[in-house]
């Protein structure tokens, strides 16, 4: 089970801090192995905030040391409620300059709250000093990745949009939505197809496809609230992100339901199928758009997933 933040002493934040230092520098050791060669420049910052991150750590167990020994409590993020996961590079690869920045600069924010929140949770005077240092440091990190886009790409490729905005609205609205649309329209695609073939009637096709978009809806706005308060991510109200997750899902399974409004059970279906493929396409585009990933891969991706959980349905419904 999870530990909540505010139940952690300062031996185990402390703890925390080490081993995100850690983590946090081998991540920028990959970023600046990974674009060496094509961007050179940009894997000398990656390098760069590697050591201070090294730094860090090092200030860190010399605090550690001080107050508490030599034993450290082995306790990691994955171990408390609210921490973002830390993808492994080489599930980003081939890693862009655009890709790593974006992640550089959520590790960076997310860096920079977490030693704002402990120092407050610290009566220690010198432990204190050490993590509000620590994150007026991680915001300068965050500035620098946040700058590595215009440094690479082509402003005039680009419109000029407020950086903050844009990374609380990808945060808090985008990814919360695009998991719901993507599990709305690919989980209810079985059931609702299955149906439809089984009792080849509109009315039925529409009844169930109904109850399972409202259903995975709700199911989805609590996961995704219950999953994050939010307070060290700063994705925001979990209410927000639960709500925002949960009309998203419920949207993508109405999607291909309402088709079944239809009473011609044959042109239903045939509808059903197109809004289905549009659906598919139009989550292509935002993960395209929104998550750096390239459109044909997108697109290869959810298809393929929404076919074999259509096929599902199909075989299902027509046994």
């Amino acid at each position: 089970m999870l530990k909540k933040f505010k139940d952690l002493s300062e031996k185990e934040i402390l703890a925390i801090a080490i081993a995100a230092e850690e983590e946090d520098g081998r991540i920028y050791g990959e970023f600046a192995d990974a674009l060496r060669d094509e961007y050179p420049s940009t894997a000398q910052m990656f390098e760069e905030m590697r050591e201070e991150e090294v730094g860090h750590r090092d200030r860190l167990f010399t605090m550690f040391r001080q107050r508490f020994g030599d034993h450290i409590p082995l306790i990691r993020r994955e171990n408390v409620k609210g921490f973002l996961t830390r993808k492994p590079v080489w599930l980003v690869r081939p890693l862009g300059v655009k890709v790593a920045r974006r992640q550089a600069e959520l590790m960076e924010l997310e860096a920079s709250r977490f030693y704002a929140r402990a120092a407050s949770r610290t009566t220690d005077v010198s432990t204190r000093e050490l993590l509000n240092k620590l994150a007026d440091e991680e915001r300068k990190h965050e500035r620098a990745a946040g700058q590595l886009e215009e440094k690479h790409l082509h402003a005039s490729a680009k419109a000029m949009e407020d950086e903050s905005h844009r990374k609380l609205f990808l945060l808090q609205v985008v990814q919360p939505g695009l998991a719901g649309l993507m599990d709305g329209s690919v989980s209810t695609l079985a059931p609702i197809f299955a149906a439809a073939f089984a009792s080849q009637k509109s009315w039925e096709a529409f009844l169930v496809g109904l109850a399972a978009s409202i259903g995975a809806g709700i199911s989805m706005a609590f996961s995704e609230g219950l999953s994050d308060d939010g307070s060290l991510t700063g994705r925001g109200s979990p209410w927000l992100r639960g709500g925002v997750t949960g009309l998203m899902t419920t949207a993508g399974g109405i999607g291909h339901t309402l088709p079944f409004l239809i009473a011609n059970f044959h042109v239903a279906t045939l509808v059903a199928i197109i809004v289905v493929a549009v659906e598919l396409l139009v989550i292509s585009f935002i993960r395209h758009r929104y998550m750096d990933t390239p459109f044909l891969q997108a697109a290869f991706q959810v298809i393929v997933g929404g076919v074999l959980v259509f096929l599902t349905g199909w075989l299902i419904g027509s046994a």
